[in-house]
């Protein structure tokens, strides 16, 4: 059933929230969570990220301008829909959390391919908020071909994805977003979601990547990108970014060797069976793509500092 809606700008609000979705146990003390989705031509992914939401009473799906069915399903399941067009990551959630006016103070961030299980859902039921403490890390299981990729996915990696609405901000670093947070007011929740990084195919995921590459290619290249105050944090998520930092001082040429070794054999990916060797293949294919927008870069530069009177040879 749809719900006939009113419209205030670019903001849609159903009269009636889904009748499924009932809220967390309003247990005393236990913290009461919205979620901010953001999309853009999401249909494929949304209907299982929503159906999954059936505990939150109060979701937000920020669109970026989707041209398929991706606003109808997110109004057809109770949703709340704001638009903004793109930027990047950090800019998007936090437009999100300034006008989503959000019925709850503590707001959980998700993609249209990331999934609350039910182990997740039970856990964030008996959350309560604590003193000093603005956002919490999460992990992620991530899921190729229906499978939990544990060991060639560098399994625990943790993101900030749930934080208060007022007091947690992002800032965009290379092609995804980091919390603008001192780590001291960071807490772990334990029990990851699980990202569906390849519910659309790996020719989705590749087109994505090159994206990404270059955004990443950009801040490697960048004056000193490493030695930033983010970037020296401990915390849940100090390992990834350290390995970034290191990965970072790897020759261009070497960096989809040292990406293949690292998720393949460190952190043993052939114990993930044919689904880690494909993982840490297209990672290595990744790093591949950053490889070739630095060394673009770095010929760029090579070629405006050459004399003009000396033809390139063919």
């Amino acid at each position: 059933m749809i719900h006939e809606a009113r419209r205030t700008g670019d903001v849609c609000y159903p009269n009636t929230m889904h009748s499924m979705l009932s809220g967390l146990p309003n247990k005393a003390g236990v913290m009461k969570v919205s979620v901010l989705i953001l999309t853009y031509n999401e249909e494929d992914n949304l209907p299982s990220c929503l159906s999954a939401l059936q505990w939150c009473d109060d979701i937000v799906v920020l669109d970026s301008g989707s041209q398929d069915e991706t606003v109808e399903i997110a109004r057809t399941h109770g949703a709340r829909i704001i638009t903004r067009k793109f930027d990047d990551f950090a800019s998007q959630r936090n437009w999100g959390l300034e006008n989503g006016a959000f019925v709850n103070d503590w707001i959980l961030h998700l993609d249209a391919d990331e999934i609350t299980p039910t182990e997740f859902v039970d856990a964030l039921s008996q959350l309560q908020p604590q003193p000093g403490i603005d956002a919490w890390n999460i992990p992620s299981k991530l899921i190729f071909k229906g499978r939990w990729i544990k060991h060639a996915g560098a399994y625990p990696t943790y993101q900030v994805r749930l934080g208060h609405r007022d007091r947690l901000r992002f800032v965009q670093v290379g092609h995804g977003q980091r919390e603008n947070l001192d780590r001291r007011r960071i807490s772990t929740f334990g029990v990851p979601y699980e990202h569906y990084s390849f519910s659309r195919g790996l020719s989705d995921w590749l087109q994505r990547h090159i994206r990404y590459a270059r955004n990443e290619a950009n801040l490697i290249s960048s004056a000193n990108p490493i030695a930033t105050p983010l970037s020296r944090q401990g915390g849940a998520s100090a390992g990834r970014r350290r390995m970034k930092a290191i990965t970072a001082k790897i020759p261009a040429s070497a960096r989809p060797f040292a990406r293949f070794f690292f998720h393949y054999v460190y952190k043993r990916g052939f114990l993930d069976g044919r689904a880690g060797f494909v993982y840490a293949f297209m990672m290595a294919v990744y790093e591949g793509m950053v490889a070739i927008f630095l060394l673009e870069k770095w010929m760029g530069e090579y070629q405006a500092t050459s004399s003009p009177e000396i033809d390139d040879p063919k």
